[in-house]
């Protein structure tokens, strides 16, 4: 792992709230003098930021903007006005949906959004969601929405080397199923949109999952391969 992967994925964990309580202090003394961290929180902050839209708002009470208002306060000018910046930062880590997902059994459970410049998000609140991540580890790889009562969209957040003559394929399967279900092969980097009209509906807690299989998928219909990118569905609505 070089050091700009390390720091990348230390971001990611940041922004998506999953550090210890120590290691997030250690984080936020480094942002002042660290410009290459910095850069790759900013980065993480924009992709994830449109999930953000997919969570009604909620007002806060009294109480809770009184605690804020006290706690703001004492700050000096200067702290006043990076917080108002990083206000949205704090609603981000704050919102619902990242503790409903952790309670689901998501790592990083959390996030998930495409890059603001692509045209790919489809902003109608999905009422499944699931983000993939590598097994035992922290940055999420791939987020699955549902697109409409019969669609599903795989979007990627970072991208997969493949080695030759091997294949990614995705898959699903509930926890009364007898083995899991293709959903059809995956190219490295690139969003891909399954049509499950043959399938049971979806249900919360249901299982996704991305291996590495022979070229042009299992032989089996099943999964031989190891698995990249794994994660649990999560109902939104």
């Amino acid at each position: 792992m070089t050091a700009h992967d390390s720091d990348d994925e230390l971001a990611a964990a940041y922004v998506l709230g999953t550090l210890s309580a120590r290691r997030r202090r250690a984080v936020q003394a480094r942002l002042s003098s660290d410009g290459t961290l910095r850069d790759a929180v900013d980065a993480w902050e924009a992709r994830l930021l449109p999930l953000t839209a997919l969570a009604e708002p909620v007002e806060p009470s009294p109480s809770l903007w009184a605690r804020i208002e006290s706690a703001i306060a004492p700050a000096p000018a200067s702290m006043r006005a990076r917080a108002k910046a990083g206000a949205w930062r704090r609603w981000w880590t704050s919102l619902a949906f990242w503790r409903a997902a952790a309670a689901a059994g998501f790592v990083a459970a959390s996030v998930a959004a495409l890059l603001p410049t692509s045209d790919l998000f489809a902003p109608a609140a999905p009422r499944f969601m699931v983000v993939l991540v590598a097994p035992n580890g922290t940055a999420p790889g791939w987020v699955v929405q549902t697109t409409g009562a019969n669609t599903l969209r795989l979007v990627p957040l970072s991208t997969t080397a493949v080695p030759e003559q091997r294949s990614l394929q995705f898959w699903t399967k509930a926890d009364d199923w007898g083995a899991p279900v293709s959903l059809g092969l995956v190219r490295p980097g690139q969003p891909l949109e399954v049509k499950i009209d043959q399938l049971p509906p979806l249900v919360p807690n249901q299982l996704f999952e991305i291996t590495l299989e022979p070229y042009n998928g299992s032989p089996t219909g099943r999964p031989t391969g190891p698995i990249l990118y794994i994660g649990r569905s999560v109902r939104l609505s």
